[in-house]
């Protein structure tokens, strides 16, 4: 593999390791705060997706304007599942949420295949992100800059937002001990709201990029990269947004490294994730930057 190839391939990695990383920061900063993995948050990618293309091609928005409308109906959504799916069994067996976690996931893909129809609809690609550049002998197109620079502007003002900010300082009392939180006058159920429209706002920024990076819309698309995002957020350290980031990165860099230098396994790329699963819940389950917690009854 020549130099140019492999710079190639960073760049392919990179891009897809930021999609990992914003759709792995809303499991973390849920189960950082509830201890609940929110198994819809894909389908929530999905659906931001969907805004978009009927943004796009049924009233004829500008893309970006679909885009930013596309975030704010996906917050909305994140923060109606959290109101009627999970806040009812707070105090319920967390069994329980996990179960309501994954009907939610089913009943939006079934709705999704009622309204939208199973067939993939092709997605507008901006001229401006698809215009290819050539830096010697590497192609890159101008989408191939936006993900990760995207992906670096909103983890920052997420970073601002939650250390710098008295909704951020809530958040992180509550991730420590939700009823001294709410003895000290926090509004908990308006902060979890926020953090719900804060991580559905951000997988409907990965979905809206990864339908632009792979140009078609159907209703199971959020599947593979909503678990792909979740071994990256327990690999980064589930509860850490940092972690996440890293996780996220380093599973894009695992996935498209492997098959470049052993395009023979091509076809079990998808296996490589769910191994590196395995390896780090044996080898280190608090993942890399995740804090040691012990199971509450």
């Amino acid at each position: 593999m020549n130099l140019d190839m492999f710079l190639q391939h960073c760049f392919n990695a990179l891009t897809l390791g930021s999609l990992y990383a914003l759709i792995a920061i809303g499991y973390t900063m849920v189960y950082g705060i509830l201890r609940l993995i929110n198994f819809a948050h894909g389908d929530i990618l999905m659906v931001g997706a969907y805004f978009v293309f009927f943004g796009t091609f049924a009233f004829g928005w500008p893309w970006g304007v679909a885009a930013v409308v596309a975030v704010a109906g996906a917050s909305v959504l994140g923060i109606l599942v959290e109101k009627v799916a999970y806040r009812p069994l707070r105090d319920a067996p967390r069994i329980s949420a996990l179960i309501s976690a994954i009907a939610v996931s089913f009943f939006i893909e079934s709705l999704a295949v009622v309204v939208f129809t199973g067939q993939p609809r092709p997605v507008l690609q901006p001229e401006w992100l698809i215009s290819e550049w050539q830096l010697g002998g590497v192609r890159i197109l101008p989408l191939t800059a936006f993900v990760p620079a995207m992906t670096i502007v909103l983890v920052a003002v997420l970073l601002y937002v939650v250390y710098h900010t008295k909704p951020g300082l809530a958040m992180r009392a509550i991730s420590k001990d939700i009823e001294t939180t709410r003895l000290l006058g926090v509004k908990v159920d308006n902060i979890i709201a926020l953090t719900f429209g804060i991580g559905s706002a951000l997988a409907a920024a990965s979905g809206i990029m990864w339908a632009l990076r792979y140009p078609q819309v159907h209703p199971y698309m959020g599947i593979m990269p909503g678990l792909k995002a979740f071994i990256a957020a327990v690999f980064g350290g589930i509860g850490s947004i940092q972690g996440a980031v890293i996780g996220g990165v380093a599973l894009g860099f695992v996935e498209i490294m492997t098959v470049a230098f052993m395009p023979e396994l091509s076809g079990y790329r998808d296996a490589f994730a769910f191994i590196l699963l395995v390896l780090v819940l044996l080898f280190k389950p608090t993942g890399l930057l995740g804090e040691s917690m012990e199971e509450k009854i």
